[in-house]
């Protein structure tokens, strides 16, 4: 069996460098790699290109990596929760390329899958689709975007076992899914490591086929991005 289990993030992260694309899962402060965006900072790796959903916040997750200015470019959906974000993106420091949340999806999952490209009806007749390539099935306009081509994957799940599988606890499953095998090197961050067999089958969400690398992380914060309360009655 392939070995896939590192001792640390460090021997996680192992091959990073500047100007390499990656992927990192997660939904605002949900289910992100939290030990490897740390480790990233620890690396100082700089011109990298970052497929997130969000830019996290300016003091956590993605945001650690703008403070120190270590993203070239970022392709994401939603960006609304990042000042220094905001400002390095209109002074013109940051690249962005906005996506439609469920392009940003497929086009993951069709790197994952060896899908070269998918249709999506998503952002046809806007600048979305200005410069690609579109086609009408059934009465209907679709856009062509390509699948993403990322050099390392950093995604966090609950549980996993030594053979790589995977289980996603509630939203945390967000991204994290897609992005197992859509890079040329997964790393899975864990919360609980557990022998080959432990797991039951029928619960495991993705198979250890999609993952290079696994290790139990540590010292999550689990941040809630927007804390919302009723007020006493």
């Amino acid at each position: 069996m392939i070995q896939k289990v590192v001792a640390n993030v460090k021997e996680a992260a192992m091959g990073v460098s500047n100007d390499m694309t990656l992927m990192l899962g997660g939904f605002g402060l949900s289910g992100i790699p939290e030990n490897a965006i740390a480790e990233l900072v620890r690396l100082e790796v700089s011109g990298l290109t970052c497929i997130s959903n969000n830019a996290g916040v300016d003091d956590f997750g993605l945001g650690l990596l703008l403070q120190k200015k270590q993203i070239k470019k970022m392709v994401s959906s939603y960006v609304g929760e990042n000042d220094e974000f905001e400002r390095q993106m209109l002074s013109g420091e940051l690249n962005v390329e906005l996506i439609p949340q469920g392009t940003l999806a497929e086009r993951c999952r069709a790197a994952q899958a060896g899908f070269p490209a998918i249709y999506t009806p998503a952002g046809y007749g806007t600048e979305v689709a200005e410069g690609k390539e579109t086609r009408e099935f059934s009465g209907k306009m679709y856009v062509l975007e390509h699948a993403f081509k990322a050099d390392f994957a950093f995604v966090k799940a609950w549980k996993g076992d030594t053979a790589g599988n995977l289980i996603f606890k509630g939203t945390a499953r967000n991204f994290n899914p897609n992005m197992c095998g859509a890079a040329t090197i997964t790393v899975a961050e864990v919360e609980e490591l557990v022998p080959a067999g432990a797991l039951d089958p029928n619960q495991i969400h993705i198979p250890g086929i999609f993952v290079q690398r696994i290790f139990q992380g540590a010292k999550y914060e689990k941040r809630i991005e927007q804390r919302t309360v009723r007020k006493r009655a």
